[in-house]
């Protein structure tokens, strides 16, 4: 049995949040609620955060029944997701918007309720965010690595809540040179995850495969 460790709760954080991603948001926010009042912009955004907490919460408490239902194993959920992360980092990385993250036509026909679509999902909760919360959840060993990737949960959605709300103020502090930066950063890092998570779950089917082994659900 793996032990809880600072390490877990680190990695919580720091993949959530590369893959919630708020900062790439912010404009596009921005553009969408500038019609609105300041109040009714933060309660845009209040809706948004929390429409991307529920659908986390939602799949990490029903992801072990989707995998039992469709009978995947976790090795295979850790190469897929290992594929999609490096597709959404290398777009990252390329200073590219992610094709999971903006559709400009579902942006104008959904733009009279944008909290829950597209800002909630798919920009925020995409698949790269519930992918990441159903492999997270099948990492944690112990109850206390539970709290610990719910906690990250709540850190990440509050975080991304006070990006938005503050994200003309920090768009003028940082500029679109280091806006830019950021997201070749971030998505630096969703590549190194991506490359751990793909041989985390290649690793086992190997062996299986050797030694005539069922790879474990």
């Amino acid at each position: 049995m793996i032990e809880a460790s600072p390490q877990f709760a680190i990695l919580c954080f720091v993949t959530l949040f590369t893959m919630v991603n708020p900062l790439p948001v912010v404009p596009i926010y921005l553009a969408m609620t500038s019609t609105l009042s300041p109040p009714q912009a933060r309660r845009a955004a209040l809706r948004a955060t929390t429409t991307a907490l529920l659908i986390m919460l939602v799949f990490a408490v029903g992801g072990r029944f989707i995998f039992q239902f469709f009978h995947i194993s976790t090795d295979s959920m850790r190469i897929v997701g290992g594929v999609l992360f490096f597709l959404i980092g290398f777009e990252m990385l390329q200073g590219r918007p992610t094709r999971t993250k903006h559709d400009d036509e579902s942006a104008a026909a959904f733009v009279e309720d944008i909290a829950i679509t597209p800002l909630g999902t798919p920009m925020l909760a995409g698949p790269g965010t519930i992918v990441s919360v159903i492999l997270l959840m099948n990492e944690s060993r112990t109850v206390l690595h539970r709290v610990e990737l719910f906690v990250a949960m709540f850190l990440v959605i509050a975080l991304t809540f006070l990006i938005l709300v503050n994200g003309q103020r920090i768009l003028s502090r940082i500029g679109s040179s280091g806006n830019k930066v950021l997201t070749r950063l971030m998505g630096l890092i969703v590549m190194v995850i991506a490359v751990e998570s793909f041989f985390a779950g290649l690793s086992p089917i190997v062996r299986s495969m050797l030694h005539g082994a069922p790879p474990t659900p």
